[in-house]
C-alpha cells in the first residue's frame, strides 16, 4: 500500500522537474532567488547595515594623531615637573626611614624625641606632597589648537609629575570673561561648561604663541 501511494507522487515530481518547475530548497544563491510561478519566494531580512562601532579609544587615537598648532606655552613647566617628582622622592625616603627608627627606639638605642621628630617630618612631607600635587596637577603647561579650530589640546601634569594630554571641544571651553576673570590677571582659570574641573594658566608667566588662535578659544586679551 505504501508503495502504491509513493509511486504516483514520485512520478508527478519527476515530471514537474522535467518541465523546469522544480523548486530547489535548502540552497541560497547569493542574493538571487529562482522561483516558479505560483510559488512564494523565501525572502531574507537583515536588521540593518553593519556599522562599525567607534570606541572612545579609537576617538582618542584619532584626536592624538591630528596635527596641532601651539597657542600657549609655560616655560616653567619643566621645573614644576621636577619639583613634583622631588616631593615624591622626599616623601618616599621619609617613609622608608620610619620603620628602622621605630625599631631602634624599641631596642632602646635612640630617644623618643628623635622618633617624634622623624614622624613629624614624615607627616609634614606627606601633607606638602598632597598640597603641592593638588596645585601642580592643575597647572597648564601647553595648549594646542587643531587646524579646524574646533579641538583644544591641553597638557598638564599628573600626580607623578608626568605629562597628560586632554582634548576639549572649543565650544565647551569658557572664555576668560565667562569664568569671571579679567584678561590682565596673573592667574587665569581654564573651565568647561560640561565639567566643574578647573585648570590654571598664566599669560604673565607663560607665553601666548598664537594670539589669533588663543583669542579664538578664550576671547580677547584686551
Amino acid at each position: 500500500m505504501m508503495r502504491s501511494v509513493l509511486l504516483p507522487r514520485l512520478t508527478s515530481h519527476i515530471l514537474s522537474c522535467t518541465r523546469g518547475s522544480c523548486l530547489l530548497t535548502g540552497r541560497i544563491s547569493h542574493g538571487v532567488h529562482h522561483h516558479s510561478p505560483g510559488h512564494t519566494p523565501i525572502q531574507q531580512s537583515f536588521s540593518g547595515p553593519l556599522i562599525p562601532k567607534v570606541t572612545p579609544l579609537a576617538m582618542y587615537s584619532d584626536l592624538s594623531m591630528q596635527k596641532y598648532n601651539v597657542i600657549y606655552t609655560l616655560p616653567h613647566i619643566k621645573f614644576l615637573s621636577a619639583l613634583s617628582r622631588l616631593k615624591l622622592l622626599q616623601t618616599g625616603i621619609t617613609v622608608v626611614i620610619l620603620p628602622p627608627v621605630y625599631i631602634l627606639y624599641l631596642q632602646g638605642d635612640i630617644a623618643f624625641f628623635l622618633v617624634g621628630y622623624t614622624t613629624g617630618i614624615a607627616l609634614f612631607a606627606g601633607i606638602m606632597l598632597y598640597t603641592a600635587s593638588h596645585f601642580l596637577r592643575r597647572v597648564v603647561g601647553m595648549m594646542y589648537l587643531d587646524p579646524s579650530q574646533t579641538t583644544l589640546k591641553v597638557s598638564h601634569l599628573t600626580f607623578w609629575g608626568r605629562r597628560h594630554d586632554i582634548y576639549l571641544p572649543v565650544s565647551d571651553v569658557m572664555t576668560i570673561g565667562d569664568t569671571g576673570d579679567s584678561a590682565n590677571e596673573t592667574i587665569l582659570k581654564l573651565k568647561r561648561y560640561s565639567n566643574p574641573q578647573t585648570l590654571y594658566f598664566s599669560t604673565h608667566f607663560g607665553r601666548v604663541v598664537d594670539k589669533q588662535g588663543f583669542e579664538k578659544v578664550f576671547g580677547s586679551l584686551k
